[in-house]
């Protein structure tokens, strides 16, 4: 599925399951916000005398394309709104910018309007997926009136490092991609360009802050192979652990082999089993939804908190792994386990001694993007083979492992590294080296030098000194079968995936300037070198 054709089906992710009927009163209300600004909302009654419990989502996609036929017929209402500056709706088109908690808060503004009306009974519970996703998270932290449940699919908890700003590094093809395909203004993307560090602007939109203003219960969807795999999780948590009261221990996750989309089976060159398409017993958006609306509720509480789908080989007759589990908290119980980077490419359980490799980058000859968590580029796990035999990206590998090896939780890369640049970049990656040599992806990152003390905060190195660098590979679940080999890829680039560092140690995008720089990985001694890998079971 390319790009667009992701874009398109996360618009909506519901309203197929039901047979349509003429039973639907339709009205396109233009609801005053806290300013003044209206926005268009399609509002659809049953036929008949309410009051309705109301389904609700909020769009950049047109409001259009959703319908309310289906949900009428089982009587629910559902309201349908553009947000600001898109379609039907009025004022500056600001992606997110006017949802969370800053000046406008027109989520919380829409809510509001909606138990207002006489035709609702008070009850909202929202749905979607991607942006719309997103759009719930950033209504339910506002505390909003009436809200009883969400159903986010492939949403980001943090705006800032979940989507736009991955490792302090801007995720280039995705956010240009997206802009694109979703035809946004041109003047929409000068504000989060201004805000390349963490700041006030992006607290506003990272639902982790709020984590205690949201009341509701939730099933958060996702992907291993999704481009906001960790935002997902990151919500689930914060809201499980810090959620305020009806939040704190009702949120349920759902974590399948998915790329940005739902209910796949064939993720970039692998392809998984049917059954990786869903897990028995858990609720989908109309279930969740009709539970909170029109069911009982504690019907919720006897769900596992957390289905995760265990990938194993591909195509790998009696290969363990490709199952569904439920786990009562996220991560699930593992041993962080050290693999050391080693001189002749090793990857091992004992710190080598004392080295150093080097390597160039050259900002003007990046190393190439080829699969990973994409939204416009081909997504999901790909041979990286041709990328490793470049010489700016370091391969270390382990044996061949004589038993299974189960990873389930958050990847880390500790490097000690050094530059000739003021500023640069460091990647690392993780994959899956199968016995007849394709070195398939399952997760990498990123981190720019001048965060590595935090988003917060540019410090610029001295060049020549060696620091320390946490580069996060997000979260994966993944069995590597007997007989393959696990396998890190360092580097200082992944274009267009992320924008290249130009080494300069420029303010970010003040100049087109670019200077190769020479990079040292430290090995062994007290400056090893080393990835973290949550192993299941020893």
């Amino acid at each position: 599925m390319n790009g667009k054709a992701r874009l398109c089906v996360l618009c909506l992710v519901l309203l197929l399951a039901l047979p349509l009927a003429s039973c639907s009163q339709k009205q396109t209300v233009m609801v005053p916000m806290a300013d003044g600004v209206k926005l268009a909302t399609d509002v659809w009654l049953p036929k008949g005398d309410g009051p309705w419990p109301v389904a609700f989502a909020r769009t950049p996609y047109n409001k259009d394309n959703v319908k309310g036929e289906g949900f009428n017929q089982i009587g629910v209402a559902l309201v349908v709104q553009d947000v600001r500056g898109r379609f039907a709706s009025e004022g500056e088109a600001r992606p997110f910018f006017p949802d969370g908690w800053g000046a406008h808060q027109d989520g919380l503004d829409a809510a509001k309007w909606i138990v207002a009306q006489p035709w609702c009974s008070g009850k909202i519970a929202t749905f979607g997926g991607s942006a719309v996703g997103i759009t719930q998270y950033l209504l339910a932290g506002t505390g909003p009136p009436g809200l009883v449940a969400c159903y986010p699919v492939v949403p980001c908890a943090s705006l800032y490092d979940g989507a736009f700003f991955q490792g302090g590094v801007f995720r280039k093809s995705m956010i240009e991609g997206w802009y694109k395909l979703a035809q946004w203004p041109d003047y929409a993307m000068e504000e989060p360009l201004q805000h390349p560090r963490y700041d006030d602007l992006w607290k506003t939109l990272d639902l982790t802050t709020r984590a205690s203003s949201v009341k509701v219960p939730m099933m958060h969807v996702g992907g291993w192979h999704d481009i906001f795999t960790q935002g997902t999780i990151d919500a689930f948590v914060a809201l499980q652990e810090r959620g305020g009261e009806g939040a704190r221990g009702s949120q349920h996750l759902i974590m399948g082999p998915w790329a940005h989309g739902i209910k796949q089976t064939k993720i970039g060159q692998l392809q998984y089993p049917d059954n990786a398409k869903w897990p028995e017993g858990a609720p989908d958006e109309l279930k969740w939804l009709t539970t909170f609306l029109l069911g009982d509720p504690a019907e919720a509480d006897r769900l596992p908190a957390v289905w995760y789908y265990v990938m194993g080989a591909a195509g790998e007759e009696g290969a363990p792994g490709n199952e569904w589990r439920t786990a009562a908290a996220w991560p699930p119980t593992a041993t962080e386990t050290k693999l050391y980077l080693a001189p002749e490419g090793k990857l091992t359980h004992e710190p080598p001694p004392a080295g150093e490799l080097k390597c160039t980058y050259d900002p003007a000859n990046p190393a190439p993007t080829v699969g990973g968590r994409n939204l416009v580029l081909p997504a999901g796990p790909f041979d990286q083979r041709e990328v490793e035999s470049r010489p700016d990206v370091l391969v270390f590998s382990t044996d061949v492992l004589d038993a299974p090896v189960e990873v389930t939780g958050r990847l880390t890369v500790r490097l000690f590294a050094s530059s000739t640049a003021k500023d640069t970049d460091f990647t690392g990656k993780i994959t899956d080296v199968y016995p007849d040599g394709r070195s398939m992806l399952v997760a990498d990152g990123i981190l720019r030098a001048r965060f590595r003390q935090g988003f917060d905060r540019d410090v610029l190195m001295q060049p020549g000194k060696t620091y320390e660098f946490a580069i996060d590979l997000q979260s994966t679940s993944l069995i590597f079968n007997r007989g393959h080999r696990i396998r890190v890829a360092i580097s200082s680039s992944n274009a267009p995936r992320f924008d290249p560092n130009p080494n300069t140690g420029d303010p970010w995008r003040a100049n087109d300037n670019k200077l190769p720089a020479e990079q040292t990985i430290r090995l062994g001694g007290k400056q090893a070198s080393y990835i973290v890998l949550p192993v299941v079971g020893g």
